[in-house]
């Protein structure tokens, strides 16, 4: 028996295996599922369920399951039916959209305490997938939505993700749409250092689990102006990478004013 199916094998101990997804033991070949108290949970403050009442923790504890993916595993695809959120533990997630002749549009990067998942239509607008190993607490959507009846809280912290959801979007279309390369690039840099310091880690150094073609793939550059754009940015003293995966910001707001397009020069 393989680990997965060893863990999943276990599953009909847990008091929420009849709240088991099916798509996720569809995967059981890759993804390692297993029942984690939100007692466990060290999200802190980042948590989906931070500040609720007991009563709804325990509610929430019982439909919900903490599933291991390996980098480069595939959570869902565009198009699966939207079943569940997810809130990450630990890892790091791409999320993207294929055109028809295979060209991706990454339209996100998730990490420890972000969610995703989240559909109007009853179906994800779009595949994630695993960059780096991850953990991810998954929470069945119609067992929110039943539970937020009762408990009101819930449905106001949906809003708010959602909210912080759509906020991103909108800088994304303007990176997209009216910024340049330099412009472009720093605005990635600068928000990876930003969410890093939301979540209680230091600002800089930063780690770059995505490989440049990821990030030329959700900035719309081509890889080789990404590399360019960053050996620039190295001799000028506003960053410094002392590996491919790792970047130092040495002069943040310099950085910030090429993001915003007042840099001099």
């Amino acid at each position: 028996m393989n680990r997965a199916a060893a863990t999943i094998a276990r599953r009909d101990a847990s008091p929420a295996s009849a709240d088991w997804p099916g798509d996720v033991l569809a995967r059981a070949d890759k993804a390692r599922v297993r029942t984690r108290s939100c007692a466990q949970c060290d999200l802190g403050s980042l948590a989906f369920c931070d500040g609720f009442a007991p009563r709804t923790v325990s509610s929430i504890r019982r439909v919900q399951c903490t599933v291991q993916h390996d980098a480069h595993d595939t959570l869902f695809r565009e198009g699966d039916e939207g079943a569940a959120v997810y809130s990450v533990l630990s890892g790091a997630i791409k999320v993207y959209k294929l055109m028809p002749d295979g060209r991706r549009q990454i339209t996100g990067f998730f990490f420890r305490g972000d969610m995703f998942g989240f559909c109007l239509d009853g179906s994800y607008a779009y595949t994630a997938e695993a960059i780096t190993p991850i953990e991810v607490c998954r929470l069945p959507m119609q067992r929110l939505n039943d539970l937020s009846e009762t408990a009101p809280e819930v449905q106001h912290r949906i809003m708010l993700r959602m909210t912080a959801k759509l906020a991103q979007f909108h800088n994304h279309v303007l990176l997209l749409g009216r910024k340049t390369a330099r412009e472009r690039v720093a605005t990635f840099l600068l928000s990876l250092s930003d969410r890093a310091r939301r979540r209680g880690d230091p600002p800089s150094p930063l780690a770059l689990p995505m490989g440049r073609a990821d990030i030329a793939d959700y900035i719309g550059l081509t890889v080789e102006t990404v590399s360019r754009t960053m050996t620039a940015f190295k001799r000028d003293g506003l960053i410094d990478l002392p590996t491919p995966n790792h970047i130092d910001i040495c002069r943040a707001e310099a950085l910030r004013a090429v993001s915003d397009g007042t840099a001099r020069g």
